[in-house]
């Protein structure tokens, strides 16, 4: 199988020779590296054009007549890329040197596998390590508590876990995500994941394939948290993990939230209603049985949150 990344720019001069190198420098080297960048202002042109130089047959640099935004500029980059296995790559991360040879070892033992998201490491804005809690670390907290766990739910009832940074995803399955979808608050990586899931060819690895950097001018951060056992108890109640009254209140949010986005999806992807709707139909069926559970363990203050929802946080 021959690789494909698609890497998406803008302003990222600070740390995109680091992130470069590290796609440089893998165990099995990728074929081709897709660029596009959403016209950046700062050097980040001068140094991919400097990398061209070095490698011709590899990089491919596109540079957008206008600013599309991280949505449709990474639409765009797939789009461009040509090989059997796409990786997506932020301008401001790392890769270990073994994550392309894990990937595609993990494709060719699971065929029926299309995306692949994995677990990683969390670095500062010097690349100094930090020991944390993530979203990614949930299917294995889960599976301690709960062997049957099955991520398809979370992805597609609770929120999404699965970065982008961390994915990759067989050229055949663009037909299958393309267009992704513009609304607020959603991203390529959630789109992705979402459908992947939904097909059953999704797949979430612990070992940890990436490093994650964490600085002042990310576009999307909130992944991390402290080592301890309050951020601990947090994620299990996030995502339905302990049935307490505040575990049921955030796990009934996140239904509803899930819910209001999947409404979006049947505006803006015809082509999936079918499995849409079922999904809303099942999100319909669990927050219905968690409200019925919450009212009969917690009946005062059930009614009270609910009395105080002005703004429908916890509804359909």
């Amino acid at each position: 199988m021959k690789t494909s990344v698609a890497l998406c720019t803008y302003n990222g001069e600070r740390y995109i020779k680091s992130q470069l190198d590290s796609i440089l420098e893998q165990t099995v080297p990728v074929d081709e590296i897709i660029i596009c960048d959403d016209q950046s202002t700062d050097s980040t042109i001068s140094i991919l054009n400097t990398y061209k130089e070095k490698h011709p047959d590899i990089f491919k640099i596109y540079v957008n007549e206008k600013n599309l935004k991280s949505v449709k500029n990474f639409e765009k980059a797939i789009s461009l890329c040509t090989h059997d296995i796409i990786f997506l790559s932020d301008q401001d991360d790392k890769w270990t040197e073994n994550k392309v040879e894990t990937h595609l070892d993990y494709y060719k033992n699971h065929p029926h596998v299309n995306v692949i998201a994995t677990n990683g490491y969390c670095i500062n804005e010097n690349g100094e390590s930090r020991d944390m809690y993530s979203f990614w670390d949930i299917p294995s907290i889960a599976k301690a508590i709960d062997k049957q766990y099955n991520i398809k739910d979370t992805l597609s009832k609770v929120t999404n876990i699965a970065t982008g940074a961390s994915m990759s995803l067989r050229k055949s399955f663009l037909k299958e995500i393309i267009p992704i979808p513009v609304s607020e608050g959603l991203h390529h990586d959630e789109w992705i994941a979402f459908i992947a899931a939904q097909k059953d060819s999704f797949v979430m690895l612990d070992e940890k394939l990436f490093y994650y950097r964490i600085h002042d001018n990310q576009q999307i951060g909130g992944v991390f948290f402290e080592k301890n056992d309050q951020s601990l108890l947090f994620l299990k109640r996030t995502f339905g993990l302990i049935h307490d009254f505040k575990g049921l209140s955030k796990y009934i949010k996140r239904l509803s939230d899930s819910y209001k986005k999947n409404q979006l999806y049947l505006q803006n992807q015809p082509h999936h209603h079918t499995i849409i709707k079922k999904n809303i139909r099942e999100i319909e069926k669990r927050y219905a049985e968690k409200i019925k559970f919450m009212k009969k363990k917690y009946p005062v203050r059930s009614g009270i949150l609910f009395l105080t929802d002005f703004k429908g946080k916890r509804r359909l």
